[in-house]
């Protein structure tokens, strides 16, 4: 997988999704429950304003001494006994990753959950090879076993019921038994076991990297996480260049932050912290440890406008507020990174040639903005990619000149008053039904989910007029 999840046009996207009523149902109850639990656990941690504003100065921080702090982690995490790569491309990361595994000439990778693995590619590089690799987040392996794709940043399979799980399970793996969560988790965690046991690799993405020790600080809800960093003989992590903090202090606040923004909860049921290979005396955890550093497009995004997106710490929040993401989901912007947060990135990660709609994708109502834990303002970076977008000349040509008539008309009272006037005497005649006579173009998309009033045929203004005469 890469960071483009669909090949369809970005409207036919849409239009599925907004039929989609199984997605639909499971954002609504998402959003409602997530955003519930969230603002519990607002009101009881307190100072809530202060945590925000912490979060922001720790990554603004490290995002303005970047450079230092890669070194410093660089440098610990060789004298811890491991090893460094920097990748400044997708391509280069994933032909290191896929060098090590031929060199251990692996049959078999588990991997947990992790962004930028699929922001990279690396599985299809990876099993192009011939070599298996096997998700071991719940979500992820449903997906994975139905050749899926995630929806979302945390829920990866948000978009599923239990009726559509269990007949990929039985379709997949010979599962029969019930629909009930808890039955066919348990016999998807009898069926991975096995391949703990066999993994060559374990691959893990990493939350955030400690500079000052050399440490992957990991968050995790189900263990498996543990079992893919501890059982094989070798664990690769890999991150994006920007997951960075300077302390332990501070990976205490950006947590805190994090697993209430994300899930609503104080923390997640597996907090992992891993520094480097196992040493002499320690009976368990891989013998070999390399930490891949993605830059691919960050550094650019850091020298832009747009340099503060990268304070994101992958918690979705924004999604489970959006109300756009609400009724189109994830598979709707073609991107592993869906919502506001893949509004704003995914245009710069892949190209505005690929991800040009996304920013249209969204209201502006600014949601996104007053729940996001680290302050990022993506209505205001949305709007300024469509303001790229429209001096670039990538949108409509009929688009162009229907707003140059526009301005036109606008900045000419004479024009504007004539145009008014002749628009509602039209608009009165052939408005019918609620729909206007030519269904072309943005007018047909703006009108096909919508009636229009019927108009009296007299444009507010003249109506005034004649009432102040009267």
């Amino acid at each position: 997988m890469s960071l483009k999840t669909s090949n369809l046009p970005f409207k036919e996207r849409v239009e599925k999704q907004v039929h989609n009523e199984i997605m639909r149902r499971a954002v609504v109850k998402a959003q409602e429950t997530i955003g519930a639990n969230r603002q519990k656990m607002v009101d009881e941690l307190g100072h809530w304003e202060e945590w925000h504003d912490a979060a922001k100065q720790i990554r603004n921080h490290v995002l303005a001494n970047l450079d230092a702090y890669l070194y410093q982690l660089s440098e610990k995490v060789e004298q811890n006994g491991g090893h460094v790569f920097f990748a400044e491309t997708a391509e280069e990361a994933t032909n290191y990753i896929r060098q090590i595994a031929l060199a251990k000439n692996a049959k078999k990778i588990v991997k947990s959950k992790s962004m930028v693995t699929e922001e990279i590619g690396m599985n299809a590089v990876l099993e192009a090879e011939g070599i298996n690799v096997v998700e071991t987040d719940l979500g992820e392996y449903l997906l994975q076993i139905a050749d899926d794709k995630p929806s979302h940043i945390v829920v990866p399979a948000i978009h599923k019921d239990r009726h559509q799980i269990r007949k990929d399970l039985q379709e997949k793996l010979g599962y029969q038994g019930t629909e009930t969560p808890e039955e066919m988790t348990a016999f998807i965690r009898q069926v991975i076991r096995k391949d703990f046991l066999e993994a060559d690799i374990g691959i893990s993405g990493c939350n955030f990297a400690v500079a000052e020790t050399g440490s992957c600080c990991l968050v995790t809800n189900e263990g498996n996480l543990r079992l893919a960093t501890t059982v094989p003989k070798t664990h690769i992590a890999v991150m994006g260049m920007e997951r960075i903090t300077p302390t332990f202090q501070e990976v205490d606040v950006l947590i805190t932050m994090l697993c209430r923004s994300a899930v609503g909860a104080k923390l997640t049921g597996y907090n992992t912290w891993l520094t480097g290979p196992r040493v002499e005396g320690e009976t368990d955890g891989p013998e070999e440890f390399h930490l891949v550093i993605v830059d691919n497009g960050r550094s650019k995004i850091l020298e832009s406008e747009f340099k503060e997106v990268l304070r994101c710490i992958r918690c979705g929040a924004c999604l489970n507020t959006c109300p756009a993401y609400r009724q189109i989901g994830g598979h709707g912007y073609g991107s592993i990174y869906p919502g506001p947060i893949g509004a704003v990135i995914s245009p710069l990660l892949g190209g505005y040639e690929e991800f040009k709609e996304l920013p249209y994708a969204c209201s502006l109502c600014t949601a996104c903005n007053s729940v996001c834990p680290v302050k990022i303002p993506l209505a205001q970076l949305i709007l300024r990619h469509r303001e790229h977008i429209a001096q670039s000349g990538m949108t409509p040509l009929a688009e162009r000149l229907s707003i140059k008539g526009f301005n036109f008309a606008n900045t000419h009272p004479a024009v504007w008053d004539s145009s008014v006037k002749i628009g509602a005497k039209l608009a009165g005649k052939f408005i019918k039904n609620g729909k206007a006579p030519i269904q072309a173009g943005a007018l047909a998309e703006w009108t096909k989910a919508r009636d229009l009033p019927q108009p009296e045929g007299e444009s507010f203004r003249s109506w005034f007029a004649n009432r102040e005469k009267n």
